[in-house]
């Protein structure tokens, strides 16, 4: 239990990809207020051969990963596969399993949520599930970045 409170920031995300897999992107917006001023932040990054998982779980990592100290993070994202399995607990039980799901198949991305549940750890985390491409400003500005850096990706392997 933490007894200072701690730094409130927003952390918006968004992952692209053209083909699944294929060339794709994530866009980050982290945003803290202090006072009056309102100090935000853009992160942007893709891969040439990704999946949309692999970009939505890369968007949060970057967020979480670019905070200086921990914070009390909000993070609103589109993605049921990101909020669904931290939040309904799959990833813990997948990890317990050795990276296997209950079907008995082998865990996605292992790799990531790695890289992701330490940062889930650190920070004060809530999630926010929002339907996408449906008008939100900052998820629309995160799927501007996400598709920028996915073409960008397609070009590099022209």
């Amino acid at each position: 239990m933490r007894t200072q409170a701690l730094p409130k920031v927003e952390l918006y995300s968004d992952g692209a990809c053209s083909g699944n897999p294929g060339p794709g992107g994530w866009g980050a917006i982290l945003r803290f207020r202090q006072g009056e001023t309102v100090h935000e932040k853009e992160l942007s990054g893709g891969a040439a051969q990704t999946t949309n998982n692999r970009m939505e779980l890369s968007a949060v990592i970057a967020g979480l990963a670019a905070l200086k100290k921990p914070c009390a993070v909000t993070i609103t994202t589109d993605s049921k596969y990101v909020v669904d399995s931290i939040t309904k607990g799959w990833v813990y039980g997948w990890k317990r399993k050795g990276w296997v799901k209950s079907d008995g198949k082998p865990a996605l991305n292992v790799d990531l949520w790695e890289q992701l549940l330490p940062l889930l750890a650190l920070h004060e985390v809530t999630f926010m599930w929002i339907k996408g491409h449906a008008g939100h400003p900052e998820n629309e500005r995160c799927d501007a970045l996400a598709v920028m850096e996915s073409k960008r990706h397609t070009m590099s392997q022209s």
